[in-house]
């Protein structure tokens, strides 16, 4: 099983009612929550664990969980407020504001934190969880305590406007990026953390800090993948975006998945990866999100609606 880690929320998407009002509808939402439903909808065996609220929208939360097939048996129910996100689309692409204080996922503490099951293969984090405490420390700590028997995965997921202190959370992401087996990053996040350059150098420069792959998701260019021999670029499918909220999720559930299907999700496996099994999982990865960024929303792909 593949256990995501992080947050659970929920995405108030713009609409418009039947008298052309502005209006927000709710719609679950949270880049690892996002992540764990694609997984989910892939076939692959996940589970979640998060900071999950007692209240309607945390119902809603476990509800889109279970119709994915993901297991939520390991969050933690909590009788506190759900976050909200409150989504701008400014052509196509997706702007947020939170509403993250004293909530479920946030308060999330070290002592909530279960022993893992055996069946737990890999883990994933990422996201808004890793920028804000004490839900930051705890998942750090989870990840730390499980990575020398199970792959990890993180995508920071980086929103510049939360980070409170910068300094903390760049200390925090080079600890975790040292952990992770995987890491992936959108061009933009690496050039927030490693300045302006040539990708290649920039994702080696990840690369050399640990992990036995960096990936780097390039918009509608395409993405790549780097290993400690290799690096593959695959191109983006051109499809019509109508907003690109929970595409880099929907990637890395592609990812995940491939690396699930080929039986290369061990460290031994990633440790000496191949450029056709990075291709494979790149091209998942990527055809998944285009189906994501075809339409409304965090809404990702069943694997039946990829074959």
């Amino acid at each position: 099983m593949i256990l995501c880690c992080g947050e659970a929320l929920i995405d108030m998407l713009p609409r418009r009612t039947v008298m052309r009002e502005p209006a927000f509808a709710p719609y679950p939402g949270g880049a690892v929550f996002n992540t764990a439903v694609a997984l989910g909808r892939l076939g692959v065996p996940t589970g979640f664990l998060s900071g999950i609220s007692s209240d309607m929208f945390g119902r809603m939360l476990t509800a889109a969980l279970a119709d994915a097939g993901v297991d939520s048996g390991l969050a933690v129910i909590a009788d506190r407020p759900t976050t909200l996100a409150f989504v701008q689309l400014e052509n196509g692409q997706a702007r947020y504001a939170f509403y993250d204080e004293n909530t479920a996922g946030r308060m999330l503490t070290v002592g909530d934190l279960p022993d893992l099951p055996d069946n737990v293969d890999a883990a994933f984090f990422g996201g808004i969880s890793l920028m804000v405490e004490p839900c930051g420390t705890a998942y750090e700590q989870l990840m730390a305590r499980e990575s020398a028997a199970r792959v990890t995965m993180i995508d920071p997921n980086i929103r510049p406007s939360l980070i409170f202190d910068e300094d903390s959370y760049r200390a925090r992401l080079e600890r975790l990026t040292a952990t992770a087996d995987i890491v992936k990053l959108s061009d933009e996040d690496l050039n927030w953390l490693q300045g302006e350059g040539d990708v290649t150098a920039l994702a080696r420069g990840i690369l050399a800090k640990g992990p036995s792959l960096v990936l780097i998701t390039q918009g509608a260019a395409g993405a790549r993948a780097f290993s400690a021999g290799e690096e593959v670029f695959v191109p983006a499918e051109p499809v019509e975006v109508i907003d690109t909220v929970g595409a880099g999720d929907t990637f890395n559930a592609g990812i995940l998945a491939a690396l699930h299907g080929e039986g290369r999700l061990s460290k031994a496996a990633l440790a000496g990866i191949d450029a056709a099994t990075m291709e494979t999982a790149l091209r998942l990865g990527i055809r998944a999100a285009t189906v994501t960024v075809s339409r409304a929303g965090a809404n990702p792909p069943w694997a039946r609606e990829l074959t």
